[in-house]
């Protein structure tokens, strides 16, 4: 993802969140001041703020204070912040639990923290590197594996060349012929590029020789990769693959773009755990969804960033999210709709499964709208 753009959405997602959580900045700086009147419904005021419609007397028109306000949809929710985020790590269930309950005004609304929470992680995720696959094959294992490809391709077009000569005449062995030639030489030239000067080896494609971007654009090029479907269709998924940075950018961007499918996607899946309970709404499994997707999102871009300034975490980021996700889920479980042990204990079993199931369905839909949009 282009840095600027993940600050233009980080911007956008502060912008919106501050918007949602129904927040009025009360400073009276620069501001002009309207004798009596609301400038907004026209109603009689006495102090600060009107009765009727709730629009503060001071209404701020300097350039300044609109820097200032984005600043603030930015990087702050006031004080609630403070008493929003610890609940959600160490007592997500009291957290989802007060919300439902009336409990509003102390706290961050649950859309504005999910809608802040995801276009901050992508911001982090792009200077991070996370969305960045780590294929780290040694070069002596590709140099065997592009030579063995190499013999493959030879022993293939020996056979080609010799059925083609028995039967001088025939035009779909001639076309074979010429296709495996020219496989024959892109494996030629992949092994020398990295045989000959190492993995750094410059390519007509600006690919670096070696790197999965190059495996993959080869593998299309040596038609490895088939794809099934209408022409069109072929050729556009072919051209996303012969060019893997611009299809992971693409998929970057679609899965940014369409996060919020996250939600009615999992809401459902939460209501079939409470189907014969009385008392609890779509709405409540809503702020529930909300709460624990704001909670991943927030340990994802904490993992990100130690990943990212230690490389040996992986192992410890692995632990983390094994131990970390079910505990989070339990506990929010257990909390929010008041369950005992051993009912939150199989709910929460059955909602990891049901996880798997979601992410990995939005993950195909994400993939697919990435190479065909």
């Amino acid at each position: 993802m282009d840095v600027i753009e993940a600050a233009g959405g980080l911007v956008t997602g502060g912008l919106i969140a501050k918007l949602l959580s129904r927040r009025e900045n009360r400073r009276t700086d620069s501001a002009e001041q309207h004798a009596g009147v609301c400038s907004d419904c026209g109603a009689a005021v006495t102090g600060k703020f009107c009765s009727e419609c709730g629009q503060p007397t001071h209404v701020h028109r300097s350039l300044l204070h609109l820097g200032e306000e984005m600043l603030h949809g930015v990087l702050h929710f006031d004080a609630r912040i403070w008493r929003t985020l610890p609940l959600l790590a160490f007592n997500p269930g009291r957290l989802t639990r007060e919300w439902v309950q009336g409990k509003r005004t102390r706290y961050v609304s649950p859309l504005a923290m999910f809608l802040f929470s995801v276009f901050l992680m992508f911001f982090v995720f792009s200077f991070s590197g996370a969305l960045e696959p780590k294929i780290t094959t040694p070069l002596p294992e590709r140099i065997a594996d592009a030579s063995s490809e190499l013999d493959v391709a030879r022993t293939e077009l020996g056979k080609a060349e010799a059925a083609a000569a028995a039967n001088p005449g025939s035009e779909p062995l001639a076309l074979t012929v010429s296709a495996l030639r020219t496989q024959v030489e892109v494996r030629e030239r992949r092994l020398a590029a990295l045989s000959g000067t190492g993995e750094a080896a410059a390519r007509s494609d600006g690919l670096t020789a070696g790197s999965w971007q190059a495996e993959m654009s080869d593998a299309v090029q040596d038609d490895r990769v088939r794809v099934r479907g209408d022409s069109k269709w072929v050729e556009k998924v072919k051209h996303k693959l012969r060019n893997p940075d611009l299809l992971l950018y693409k998929i970057q961007q679609t899965a940014y773009k369409f996060s919020f499918l996250l939600i009615p996607l999992s809401i459902p899946f939460v209501a079939l755990l409470f189907l014969w309970r009385r008392g609890v709404t779509l709405y409540d499994h809503g702020v529930f969804v909300l709460y624990s997707l704001t909670a991943m999102s927030v340990l994802m871009m904490i993992l990100s960033i130690l990943g990212a300034i230690w490389s040996g975490f992986g192992l410890l980021g692995v632990l983390a999210i094994t131990l970390c996700v079910p505990a989070h889920m339990f506990a929010q479980l257990k909390g929010a709709y008041q369950l005992s042990w051993f009912s939150a204990g199989w709910r929460t079993a059955l909602l990891l499964l049901f996880c798997i199931f979601i992410l990995t369905l939005f993950l195909v839909g994400i993939i697919m709208l990435g190479l065909t949009g």
